[in-house]
């Protein structure tokens, strides 16, 4: 199951910076998981400051 990311998001980078598998990039507002490449290994719900991402 994937991470997503809710419309909290900053668009900070942070996710981004700490995905393993580069599963996150920078979207229309707000950075988007691509659910495919995302492994669910919670880096970047941790490196998110304001709590922006959860489990689908």
């Amino acid at each position: 199951m994937a991470r997503v990311i809710s419309d909290a998001c900053l668009s900070c980078g942070s996710c981004a910076d700490t995905c393993p598998v580069g599963a996150i990039s920078a979207g229309d507002g707000k950075y988007e998981i691509d659910a495919d490449a995302c492994l669910d290994c919670g880096a970047c719900e941790g490196a998110c400051p304001v709590g922006a991402i959860s489990a689908e």
